[in-house]
Formats: C-alpha cells, structure tokens, sequence
C-alpha cells in the first residue's frame, strides 16, 4: 500500500476528485515533493496507462533526435487507445527539452502535440492525468483541472520520517526539531537521510541534523580554506561577541529556545570599524560555528563580470534553501565605493524587504564596512538593518591579551619581554597590527641570529617592530587620504559622504 504525507495526501483527494469531473487533469508541484508517488497510489486504484520518462526513451531510440514530440505524441495517444485513463508522469522533462534549448529547432511545437493529445481525449471520452514541477504547454495548463502538493509543513516531515525509518527506528524522531533546523527539504533529501542513517542501525534526531548539516546543506565556503578561529578568540569586542551570540548564533543554532520563544536572526547586520580591527576574522568564526548555513559575498565576486549577478543570486537562493542561515557580505563599502554598483543596490533592497516573508525570515544578510559613507542610504536605513556593531580599536588589556596570545612558543630570548613597554608602545593598534607586530619582531631576531649578530634584548625587537608597523599605518593613512581627495565617480542618488544620516523613506 502506497502511504502519502498530508500534503501529498491532500493533492491526491483534490486530483482523484478532478478526475471525476473531467478528462484532462494536471499535476504540479516544486521537484522532490513525490508527484510521481500521488500519481502512483491514484493508478493503483483507478488502473489505466502509465507513460513514464522511460518509455519516452526506448520509443526516441528509433527516431530521429529532433522529433521529441512526435514521441511524446505517439507514446501517449498510443496508450490513450489502449486505456481509459492514461497518467504521464513529469512531462515537464519533454517540455523543457523542446522548449528551453536554444538549440533544438522546434522550440514551441510541444505545444501542438498536447494540444492535439488534449483533443483525442475529450473527443474520445477518455481522461489524461499529468504531472509537471510548473513547466507545461498553455494548451494543456488552461483546458484542465488542476491539483498541486504545497510545500511541506511538520506534519508531512513526520509522516515521511515515519515513512522511511519504517520499524527501524521505533522511538522516532522529532519532526519539529528537523523542520526547524533545515524546513525546505524535499521527500528525496528525508529519504536519503533516513537511508544514509540506517545502515548504521536506529539513529536519533541529532544524528539526522548532522547528516543534514554535514551532506545536504551546502554552504559555497571550503571550511579547509578558512582558518579555525572561534569568536572568543577576538579580544576587546566583548560587545559585539554578545551581541552576535544574543541576535544570531542562538537564534540560529538552539533550537529548544528558539522554538520556544519564536527567536529569529536579525534581518539584517553590519559590522564596521577599521581595517584589522577583526570584521572578517568574525566571519571566519561564523562560518566555522555554522558550517553549512553560512554563505560567502567577497572579492571573489568581481562586480561588473558576465556573471556577477549569477552568482549573487545563487547565494541567496542557497541561503533561503538552507535556512536558518547567514549571508556574509565582506568588504560591502567596497563593492558600492564608485556609486555605479546600481544593480546590486536594488536587489539587495529588494531581498532585504523580502526577509520579512514566513519562508525567509531566518535568513541574515551580515555586512562588513570600513568607510560608512560608501554605504547607500536606504540600504542601510533602520528597518533594512537591524543591528549595527561597531568594532573598536583594543584597548591597553584587550592588546596585552592578543600579545600574549601570538607571543606563546616562540623563543624564550622573545618570549621574556616587558609586556607593559610592549603595551605602552602599541597605542592606537589593530589585532591585526599586533599579530604583524609579533612576525616582524621574529623576523628581527631570526635576521640577527642568521648574521651571527649578537642577540639583542627581547623588547628591543618588539619595539622596532612597533615602529616600522606604526610606520606603515601612517602611509596607509595618507594613501587613503589622497585618495579620497581624487574626483569622485558620480553616485546614486541620495548616497552620501562622511557619518551616515540615515533618512526615514527610501
């Protein structure tokens, strides 16, 4: 016996009652939400033709490869004159064949073979049932009735799951607990998890999450590529930790509270702060924390390449499958910094807006930013970004801590140093400016030792070092200066320069 899920099991009445009230019936549903299942259990009880992709292919292997649609043609009138019913399953595949390649002839004559299909079966009294993921000839689509299997909801998760664990798993799982984590999987993916799962034995609800986490939930970063760094490894944000654990990681990764409560992630987050003061190494941490719900926006993505907006959209398409989760947008002033990025400005507006919806409210779009005013106004206005974090320059403790950090296995000739005479020198420095501190210091004592020059004391390395960091944040500094003294592109309308001031409309 064929056993559906609600929403199958809905389709199925809506379908088994259409074919009572006339002869052509369609299908529909997104790939994945067992269309050939309902079409199944319907032909178990009403028998009758059932024309699948397989026949398709032993009936082209005689024909010629651009006569698609006469096949479709013969194959399904020739089971019409043999039956009452005849159901075809997935249509959509010839559809899309004939329809969407640029290179087959007969682009749109699929329509004329189930127009012609759709009329030798009213004219003959017979009925035709077909599916389809949406793709289907007009001809066909307006002269039936229709049936469609929505998305799925807890219910259909537990009736699958019971499904496909079967007596394997005789405690069961929970439903809820797997929704929330991953809520757009389709019938396949549960199956393959349950399959995966049980020839290893009865497994539990966080099992299954893992295998969710670590097969089926893609993220486009390499988390090999990444250094292992975790949040607690940033010094003197203590704020912006927090806040990132309040407003993103426990929304996203407890489950019992967030489901409790109704938790859900900022909409929208933006980081900003100097260069090295940790913005990326944050999203470093997250994308480690998170593993597969963690997408990557960078320099990667090269504004103004044939395929920039591709590629742009296929990380929020990614995201929305793999919600709950995080767009990270590194660098985002950068991407907008002549103003003439106006393509990106209006969808990321738009998907902004549209996070509001039920079906991508756990999605977080986290920008990072050096120059504020490089950001559009309406693109950052209250409402489109809900959290703002600023990340401060360390003060005197945070730096001894990050020294003390970087200093741990070196030499015991480095390692013995003044750390307050460290401390006092690198007023004003980044994490990242004390982690090239450290480097340059060794690189001092490796270069004297090298020269068969005597060792110096330890502080006098680092304070060399110190120098020649300081040094180069002084040429940054003017470079960035004269750069922002060179004529400006044109911008869009209501960008701005200097602090923000973010007005109330659009």
């Amino acid at each position: 016996m064929i056993q559906l899920a609600p929403a199958q099991e809905a389709a199925y009445g809506v379908l088994k009652h259409a074919l009572g009230a006339g002869n052509l019936v369609l299908l529909s549903s997104a790939p994945g939400r067992g269309r050939t299942t309902v079409l199944r259990k319907l032909h178990s009880e009403t028998g009758g033709g059932f024309v699948t992709g397989k026949d398709f292919i032993e009936s082209s292997g005689s024909r010629h490869p651009l006569s698609l649609e006469e096949t479709l043609y013969s194959a399904v009138l020739g089971s019409l004159q043999q039956n009452e019913i005849v159901y075809v399953d997935d249509i959509d595949l010839i559809h899309k064949a004939t329809s969407n390649c640029h290179f087959y002839p007969r682009g749109s004559y699929v329509e004329t073979a189930l127009l012609e299909l759709s009329d030798a079966a009213v004219r003959d009294g017979k009925k035709l049932v077909v599916s389809t993921d949406g793709s289907i000839a007009q001809a066909f689509s307006t002269r039936s009735f229709g049936a469609s299997i929505g998305r799925f909801a807890v219910e259909d998760y537990a009736a699958l799951l019971a499904i496909f664990t079967g007596s394997g798993n005789p405690d069961g799982l929970d439903a809820h607990k797997i929704f929330r984590f991953a809520p757009k999987l389709t019938a396949h993916q549960i199956r393959a998890g349950c399959d995966w799962l049980r020839a290893e034995g009865p497994f539990t609800t966080d099992q299954y999450i893992e295998y969710l986490r670590a097969k089926r939930l893609a993220s486009n970063v390499d988390l090999g590529e990444v250094q292992e760094v975790t949040l607690q490894d940033l010094e003197g944000v203590e704020d912006v930790i927090r806040s990132l654990e309040i407003h993103i990681v426990l929304p996203l990764s407890n489950d019992a509270l967030t489901s409790e409560l109704g938790l859900k992630p900022k909409r929208g987050v933006l980081l900003y702060g100097p260069p090295g003061s940790g913005k990326t190494t944050i999203g470093r941490a997250l994308a480690h924390r998170l593993r597969g719900k963690f997408f990557l926006i960078d320099g990667t993505f090269i504004a103004g390449t044939a395929n920039f907006y591709e590629r742009i959209h296929r990380v929020f398409e990614a995201a929305k499958e793999n919600s709950p989760s995080v767009i990270f947008i590194d660098d985002a002033d950068a991407i907008f910094e002549d103003g003439e990025e106006r393509g990106l400005y209006r969808y990321l507006l738009t998907m902004l807006d549209g996070l509001e919806s039920e079906g991508t409210a756990r999605v977080c779009v986290m920008m990072t930013a050096m120059n504020l005013s490089h950001l559009p106004p309406a693109l950052v206005r209250s409402g489109r970004v809900e959290l703002w974090l600023e990340m401060k320059l360390p003060d005197s403790v945070a730096r001894a801590k990050i020294f003390a950090a970087h200093v741990k296995g070196l030499p015991r000739e480095l390692a013995s140093v003044e750390v307050e005479r460290i401390i006092e020198a690198t007023a004003g420095f980044t994490g990242a400016d004390m982690k090239r501190l450290v480097d340059d210091a060794k690189g001092l004592y490796a270069f004297d030792r090298a020269g068969g020059v005597p060792i110096r004391e330890a502080h006098e390395y680092f304070i060399e070092a110190a120098a020649g960091v300081r040094d180069n944040k002084r040429r940054y500094e003017q470079a960035e200066s004269a750069a922002q003294a060179r004529p400006r592109a044109a911008t869009l309308p209501g960008f701005f320069f200097g602090h923000p001031q973010i007005p109330d409309d659009n």
